[in-house]
């Protein structure tokens, strides 16, 4: 049988901070959710956007990553590649399924709350390099001479952004 290929591309908003935890060997586990979103036309010809939701899991340094710098509203890029499981609810005792991504490589784009960072820069790659540092310096340097609006004056808050 050939050799099949299952990989995932992500780029979206955590959508609440993630849920750490160990194994029984002391691995850290990190559990998320990560929100996309399309934009597509419907009948009447408005654009309408779509989100939708996916279930990440993340291993080893990459879940310790995930612990010390995502939060609900943190964009990052994930590759990774797609398992479904199974197990009998003790309740029920109906056979229940779960999808996920199992997270193989991970960089950090920036979010809400992050400060003046530029953006974030943190990557990690399955492969074991890691590497840190502002993605775009450039970027950085003007924002400080620019501030942008903070839309204080129009009653907008954090409550009111969706992720």
């Amino acid at each position: 049988m050939a050799k099949g290929v299952n990989k995932v591309i992500l780029l979206g908003n955590v959508g609440k901070d993630p849920e750490i935890r160990a194994s029984q060997g002391g691995m850290s586990i990190a559990s998320f959710s990560l929100a996309t979103a399309d934009r597509a036309k419907d009948q009447t010809g408005q654009w309408v956007d779509k989100t939708e939701w996916h279930n990440l899991v993340a291993f080893g340094r990459t879940a310790e990553i995930i612990r010390d710098y995502v939060k609900k509203g943190t964009q990052i890029y994930v590759e990774g590649k797609i398992q479904t499981r199974s197990w009998d609810d003790k309740e029920s005792g109906q056979k229940k399924y779960r999808t996920e991504i199992l997270v193989n490589e991970m960089s950090l784009l920036g979010g809400r709350g992050e400060g003046g960072s530029g953006g974030g820069g943190y990557e990690q790659r399955s492969s074991g390099g890691y590497s840190g540092g502002s993605r775009a310096s450039s970027a950085s340097n003007s924002y400080a001479q620019a501030p942008a609006p903070d839309y204080a004056d129009q009653g907008i808050t954090d409550d009111d952004i969706p992720f």
